[in-house]
């Protein structure tokens, strides 16, 4: 059982570490810090932006804490008890240093400066758009403003995060279960950029994970802790976060402190947007973070509506707080929120309806694909026949009449709008490498016809209460003709599955289940030629239906 050691303070340097207490302690197997873990690299940081500052994140640190929750020392002991009692005889010694916690705060004059490679806690300064174009459509417009907080959240899953490491000494094999929503990038960054073990040695195995809301994608100190500490002592180490730690450690979300500016002409009409975010990274940078406040935030900025001129500007900022990375979403709801919000203030200052102001500045009719202003091109899109159809199932006029009504009574009812536009499945490869991503998103899918007329579908994507069993079944049995008890679904082991990469991002059906079509498309044509021979006909003249290979036009020469 391993317990961990953790900073109480958000900023202090480390003077000294006595284990030798603890290291007494009955049932003690080992005690662990920093200075043991030789060999050992810095946590990486899977997506890069140019002129990106990645300080070093060691998962045990040993210079000095960076947040309340860091990582200093491990024990591991036969129990959970005395694991926790030896835990609190581990003696530090903190030199406790200013810290900043503020976002908005972390570049001003006189904060504490968080990490040497990040002069004045700037992690990266990126922008996306045209200033110019927006400075010259702004001249003469009516223009509103807003200071938006996104504020800091945690992913709170009903299991916590968990690992238990194996080392077999006899094969020199390492196992680890652990909670995690894509277990061969957690193969691959733990094995191949931090312990240095080959890949091949290393079986990641994620069983039924009790929820995760994007907190389980990142490489954590803990469980590669664990799979350092097995191999030393020779024996399972396992580690169950408690609800106090997980609050501390899981990967937060949103943090943004946002000044926005909309221009509308004479007829209501948006001539531009302006946004200046200032994202909060945390005291180290998470395995995708960067990611989230620039590419899968302001490429959303365009949202449904007509805009001659964006740009956003987007400063990511280090602060002694929770690392923050992927949560919910991550990034397109900031930018929908950020949307309505202005288009909300908007219809305040212009005195218009905001229905009927969307209405206006919705982006026309069309089915053959639309370039926004910030990079992404939509393929379709009908919006205002969407707000019609909305608009009359709520019967809109009475709405606003009865709400009028009720505030003459005393009675305050609102009516609020949200029309946004959602980007899903973080995919094709080619393009998220070109953004900065460090991997390719794509998704493997395996299916596997037995003799005995049983389908074993081996998926890259990962079940923490999707249902993936249920839907992909469903997709399987309808494609064979097959009842869906014969089907069964494996995923989440590196040992038993293809390289995936996993479920986030709403990537499931659209990567993962596309995926698995194709194999099935494979598995139909290699049929038609065996039944082809079986039958002595041309595998052109076969077709798969109802279950069976049978010949076109002859539905009764079948096998």
């Amino acid at each position: 059982y391993a317990v961990f050691v953790r900073s109480p303070h958000a900023h202090a340097k480390i003077t000294k570490i006595d284990t030798a207490t603890a290291r007494e302690h009955p049932g003690v197997v080992a005690v662990f810090t920093g200075a043991d873990m030789t060999g050992v690299n810095s946590l990486p940081c899977g997506w890069l932006l140019p002129e990106l500052k990645v300080p070093p994140h060691m998962p045990l640190a040993s210079d000095a804490a960076r947040c309340v929750g860091d990582p200093v020392a491990v024990v591991i002991a036969d129990t959970q008890d005395a694991a926790q009692d030896a835990a609190e005889k581990v003696a530090v010694t903190w030199d406790v240093l200013p810290a900043v916690t503020a976002t908005d705060q972390a570049t001003a004059a006189g904060s504490p400066q968080i990490h040497e490679v990040a002069p004045s806690n700037v992690a990266f300064k990126w922008q996306i758009g045209d200033a110019a174009a927006v400075a010259a459509a702004f001249q003469g417009a009516t223009i509103v403003k807003k200071r938006i907080v996104n504020q800091r959240l945690v992913a709170n899953p009903m299991e916590p995060r968990a690992c238990l490491a194996r080392f077999d000494e006899a094969t020199g094999d390492l196992t680890l279960w652990v909670t995690s929503q894509n277990p061969h990038v957690h193969r691959l960054l733990m094995a191949a950029f931090v312990l240095g073990i080959p890949e091949h040695k290393v079986r990641v195995i994620a069983p039924d994970v009790g929820g995760a809301f994007g907190s389980k994608i990142f490489l954590y100190n803990e469980e590669t802790i664990c799979s350092w500490a097995t191999r030393k002592i020779k024996r399972p180490v396992r580690w169950t976060s408690t609800r106090r730690e997980a609050f501390q450690t899981d990967a937060h979300g949103r943090d943004h402190v946002t000044e926005a500016e909309m221009g509308f002409d004479a007829q209501g009409k948006i001539v531009g947007l302006r946004v200046k975010t200032i994202a909060n990274m945390g005291a180290y940078l998470s395995t995708f973070a960067p990611a989230v406040p620039t590419y899968l935030y302001a490429t959303l900025l365009n949202g449904v509506y007509a805009m001659p001129a964006i740009h956003a500007e987007v400063t990511g900022v280090f602060t002694n707080t929770t690392p923050v990375d992927a949560y919910r979403g991550a990034g397109r709801p900031e930018a929908a929120y950020l949307l309505e919000r202005m288009i909300e203030v908007g219809a305040s200052r212009l005195k218009t309806d905001t229905a009927e102001l969307r209405r206006k500045n919705f982006i026309p009719k069309f089915d053959n694909g639309y370039q926004t202003k910030v990079a992404l091109n939509y393929d379709s899109g009908n919006y205002e026949a969407a707000l019609d159809k909305l608009l009359a199932l709520m019967d809109y006029r009475k709405a606003r009449a009865d709400q009028e009504a009720a505030r003459k009574e005393g009675r305050l009812v609102g009516i609020g709008f949200s029309t946004y536009i959602e980007a899903c499945s973080i995919a094709p490869s080619k393009v998220v490498g070109s953004l900065g991503a460090q991997a390719g998103l794509y998704e493997s899918g395996t299916v596997r016809v037995h003799p005995t007329g049983g389908v074993t579908v081996y998926t890259g994507s990962h079940s923490h209460g999707q249902g993936h069993e249920t839907t992909f079944s469903q997709l399987v049995a309808d494609e064979l003709g097959i009842p869906m008890e014969q089907i069964e679904i494996i995923h989440g082991d590196t040992g038993q599955i293809p390289f995936g990469m996993g479920t986030y991002g709403s990537r499931s059906a659209s990567v993962g289940g596309t995926a698995l079509l194709m194999s099935l498309n494979k598995i139909k044509e290699k049929g038609k030629k065996i039944a082809a021979h079986l039958m002595e006909a041309s595998p052109n003249d076969v077709e798969y239906a109802n279950g069976q290979f049978q010949v076109k036009g002859f539905p009764g020469k079948a096998v």
